[in-house]
């Protein structure tokens, strides 16, 4: 069956935690709950002695049948029977109410939990784990760690319900109770036996839960290519095996779970049959009464289910422990961007400093070795290079994104590693190549970077964007609907918005990574003048590949390789006639205005 466990090997930050490290975590969980549980508790043995006291009763009524008893005798024993069961409901209830609250609790404070190892996590996390396998982690595991709670409240009221049987036990039959506790090692140690491969099969079984969830996930976002691809059918054979090893995984899951209870019972059936016949035989010969037989046996349908839910709580704590551990690896993941410090500028000038700094995503596989640059306060820079040239690096580095292995870079004169990340970054604004809005309206989204911004301040800065026309295209103003990840917009609307979001957040430094990629040069020359009103008076890192953009620059950078081959404006550089006057003629000339014209004359 090795097959069917292909593909699900643990996580790099997967870590293995012992019962009792897990065990330490889930308590420091159940402690604020303490209250709650301790009156569960209470409700638990309560209850526990009720469902103790009632077969009592019936053996009492039946040695009374037995003796003659009167009419009324037995109804006060009916009516006494249905107090008794009325208080165990009642108290059974409180029990369910307060376990109830408890799990919720517990697993809402997981999942906060699991949330903010989320949002902490740096960029190159994502890059190399599914983000489907994280939700995975985040919902569905949360929700199964309430099993580790539900086994729990059930393990203290079947602990507390086996003694209080046993004890009682021994007042009617030593002998018997003597051989019921003789079988009771064998239980538990079968029992016992299935932990091992209850935890494996459980893993695994979480593991394919959130492979399925990836590729559903991947295929929902990518649908627009699927189609246009027409590859519906290639992206359902993938599900298709991907399900099937899902419903093996989850057989195999079924089939160690679902033999656990059966073996049990039978054993505790044999134990059974053995005690009624010695008890039997006991009666017959007056050892014991009819009633006080009844009771040892009613005792032992009571004994054994408790004892099979106790032994097998290990191998069904399992479940949550399983989904815990997941849970617990995803917020104990190391960081690979590590703060040294948490100092706070009051305003950024916005001089950025590279000093020989290295860079690589995957060690051996260097992105920039060695590598200087100087940015000044309010200097707009252009990067140009082909691609896999650092473009992009560098700006996600401005960005504190990723970690660098070597040299320093400088915010203002200081380590970049040295900053309040999140006070650093209300001073940093991106716009990326394909904007991500949320769903909402045009107002919303605008308003993302400063949440405390007015209606004014937010259609202040949307009429400084092309003059505001853009707002004219919209059926609702900026009250429209944007749809899932802007959807309900073109490409230049979100561009729009996603420039007036960082007007509003009035950064120090703004990072522009091919903002302008995806638009034709029409659409652009519409928002050009809504993109120097965002670069005026700031730090500007572009990322390039339009003319009109580069044309704007203070300073160009070209890059081959992680390294800076030339640099200056541009008519410097056309001058030179060097790498960047061949980036000119081949992919920048065609989107000039005059070559337009010229061309469609």
């Amino acid at each position: 069956m090795g097959f069917i466990m292909d593909g699900l090997d643990a996580e790099a930050y997967d870590r293995t935690y012992s019962d009792r490290q897990l065990v330490q975590r889930i308590i420091a969980y159940f402690r604020p709950q303490a209250r709650k549980m301790l009156i569960a508790a209470a409700g638990i043995a309560l209850t526990a002695i009720l469902d103790m006291v009632l077969p009592i009763v019936v053996s009492k009524a039946i040695d009374a049948v037995a003796a003659g008893a009167t009419v009324r005798y037995l109804v006060l024993i009916g009516l006494s029977l249905a107090g008794l069961a009325s208080l165990s409901w009642v108290f059974n209830a409180v029990r369910q109410t307060l376990s109830s609250q408890a799990v919720g609790d517990v697993v809402l404070a997981l999942r906060a939990d699991a949330i903010d190892a989320v949002l902490e996590r740096d960029l190159s996390f994502y890059d190399t784990y599914a983000s489907g396998k994280i939700v995975s982690r985040v919902n569905s595991d949360t929700q199964s760690f309430s099993q580790v709670i539900v086994l729990t409240m059930e393990l203290i009221s079947r602990i507390l319900l086996v003694l209080l049987i046993v004890g009682y036990l021994f007042t009617i039959n030593v002998l018997l109770t003597g051989v019921l506790l003789l079988l009771t090692p064998l239980i538990v140690g079968v029992a016992l036996a299935f932990r091992s491969l209850a935890r494996t099969t459980i893993t695994h079984s979480r593991r394919i839960t959130a492979t399925v969830s990836a590729h559903i996930q991947e295929t929902i976002s990518g649908i627009a290519v699927a189609k246009t691809f027409r590859q519906e059918d290639a992206i359902y054979a993938d599900f298709a095996q991907v399900n099937a090893q899902s419903r093996q995984v989850n057989l195999r899951n079924r089939y160690v779970f679902s033999s656990i209870f059966p073996i049990l019972n039978v054993l505790a059936g044999v134990g059974t049959a053995a005690l009624v016949y010695w008890g039997g035989l006991r009666v017959f010969d007056n050892g014991m009464s009819a009633g006080d037989w009844f009771l040892f046996i009613q005792g032992l349908s009571l004994f054994w289910f408790p004892l099979t839910s106790i032994a097998s709580f290990w191998s069904q704590f399992q479940l949550g422990l399983a989904a815990g551990e997941r849970v617990f690896a995803l917020i104990d993941a190391e960081p690979m961007v590590v703060q040294t410090d948490s100092r706070r500028l009051p305003a950024l000038r916005g001089e950025v400093e590279f000093k020989q700094l290295g860079f690589s995503y995957k060690p051996g596989e260097p992105v920039l070795e060695d590598f200087s640059l100087h940015i000044k306060p309010g200097e707009t820079l252009a990067l140009v290079g082909h691609t896999g040239s650092g473009k992009s690096s560098i700006a996600k580095l401005v960005a504190r994104f990723y970690e660098f292995q070597s040299g320093q870079l400088l915010v203002d004169g200081v380590d970049i590693r040295q900053l309040d990340l999140a006070a650093y970054r209300a001073q940093l604004g991106v716009v990326t190549q394909t904007p991500f809005l949320f769903t909402g309206t045009v107002r919303d989204n605008i308003r993302y970077g400063r949440a405390d911004a007015s209606d004014a301040e937010v259609a202040a800065v949307a009429t400084q964007i092309a003059g505001g026309d853009w707002l004219q295209a919209l059926p609702n103003g900026l009250d429209t609907e944007v749809g899932e990840r802007g959807s309900a917009l073109a490409m230049g609307q979100r561009q729009i918005v996603a420039l007036a979001r960082v007007l509003l957040q009035d950064p120090a430094i703004v990072i522009m990574d091919e903002a302008t990629a995806s638009i034709d040069p029409l659409t652009e020359a519409l928002i050009q003048e809504g993109l120097d009103v965002v670069l005026e008076n700031r730090t500007a890192i572009v990322i390039a590949h339009r003319l009109s953009t580069i044309r704007h620059a203070d300073r160009i950078i070209v890059l081959r390789k992680g390294a800076i081959i030339e640099q200056g404006d541009h008519d410097l550089l056309m001058l030179r006639g060097g790498h960047y006057a061949e980036l000119y003629n081949t992919y920048f000339r065609h989107q000039s205005l005059e070559y337009i014209e010229q061309f469609e004359s």
